[in-house]
């Protein structure tokens, strides 16, 4: 089983540019925000059966970008990522936002999901199978 699941490619275009001439901040979060509900899917649990399957979904509660290296109009990207922690409660992804034809690292995202009641309105546990397939997909750092 590979280590890193492919969830995202997209294009730079010049509407992401800021003043200074490469994307801007705010544009990263749709990148990584989309492939992380592509993450759900590739992981055999899609987020649109969540919570019909389970009881639950998820909820972001931390989100931290890392910004390495910009990216101007025509860039190619690639978005993969990880399962890098399980809790009782959440879980943690590490994304790679990667130049498609060069492989040069643009970003990473660190992002911690809670698992939530929608009825209580609270965090709850993760459901035992939930955990059996993010354990398959466990790297932990």
């Amino acid at each position: 089983m590979q280590n890193r699941l492919d969830l995202l490619r997209g294009v730079i275009h010049p509407w992401h540019h800021d003043h200074f001439g490469h994307m801007n901040v705010r544009h990263y979060a749709p990148f990584f925000d989309d492939a992380c509900y592509h993450m759900w899917t590739a992981l055999g649990l899609p987020y649109s059966r969540m919570l019909t399957e389970h009881g639950v979904h998820t909820v972001s509660a931390q989100a931290t970008t890392r910004f390495i290296q910009e990216l101007q109009a025509g860039d190619l990207v690639v978005i993969d990522g990880i399962v890098s922690r399980i809790g009782t409660k959440s879980c943690a992804f590490h994304l790679r936002m990667m130049h498609a034809d060069t492989g040069a690292l643009h970003a990473t995202y660190d992002l911690v999901e809670v698992f939530f009641d929608p009825k209580s309105r609270k965090s709850a546990p993760m459901p035992q199978h939930i955990r059996d397939k993010l354990q398959n997909w466990l790297v932990p750092s």
